[in-house]
């Protein structure tokens, strides 16, 4: 009976090894910031943003997804056409790290392993993001660094992505953050003593975005989503 038992979870244990496939790439765009200065446009690329990702797909439509991006967010009163902020005249640059761990979900069954097959889905993708960024302030119209910090962000993510060559897939996304912070641009800093120096809406957080590719690379046992 024991020896059964032990057969009957090694085999369990092995087949949920070779059910798992493994995507790893890169992410290479660009990145906006949303808030309380300059621009007020949703998707505006306007400094690089690189990143390393990885996947562990579970099924056809589904899969855990993890990452690493780096950036740096601008943003420049005199490039918006809203008046006040063009009078105002503030700018900043802010840098920023991100670690992220989500689920990625395909509208379209993407079965890896059906080679010489092109396969193309759009897809979604949430979860739950850690940014450092640098707590910023302003005085006398000139941007400081007070301390680095981090705070959550919650990552909204739309793509498509198809596969080119064997192993390789490529895809295009753009991925909002809304951001638990509202001083990505100095304009709510932490610090009780920089209180008077706030400016901008307060009760609005700032979001920032990536828009870009990904390119991963898969490997990994044939994964037996189902019985066929």
């Amino acid at each position: 009976m024991k020896k059964s038992l032990i057969v009957f979870f090694c085999l369990l244990f092995q087949n949920y090894l070779s059910a798992q496939i493994h995507e790893i790439g890169v992410f290479l765009g660009g990145s906006n910031y949303i808030g309380d200065v300059g621009k007020t446009n949703y998707i505006n690329p306007n400094e690089v943003a690189v990143g390393i990702l990885y996947k562990w797909n579970k099924s056809p439509r589904h899969s855990y997804r993890f990452s690493y991006t780096q950036t740096s967010i601008t943003a420049n009163d005199l490039d918006s056409n809203v008046p006040g902020r063009y009078l105002r005249g503030y700018n900043f640059k802010n840098n920023i790290k991100e670690f992220s761990a989500g689920l990625e979900f395909n509208f379209f069954d993407f079965n890896l392993h059906e080679v010489l097959v092109r396969k193309i889905t759009p897809y979604v993708h949430s979860g739950l993001t850690y940014v450092v960024y640098d707590e910023l302030y302003v005085l006398n119209n000139e941007t400081k660094k007070d301390y680095t910090t981090g705070a959550i962000a919650i990552p909204m993510t739309i793509g498509i992505k198809t596969n080119i060559l064997d192993h390789f897939i490529l895809g295009v996304e753009v991925g909002a953050r809304y951001t638990f912070t509202d001083n990505l641009d100095g304009s709510l800093p932490k610090n009780k003593n920089l209180e008077p120096l706030k400016f901008g809406n307060i009760n609005s957080n700032d979001w920032y975005v990536f828009t870009g590719f990904t390119l991963t690379y898969t490997f990994g046992n044939k994964p037996c989503y189902c019985a066929e």
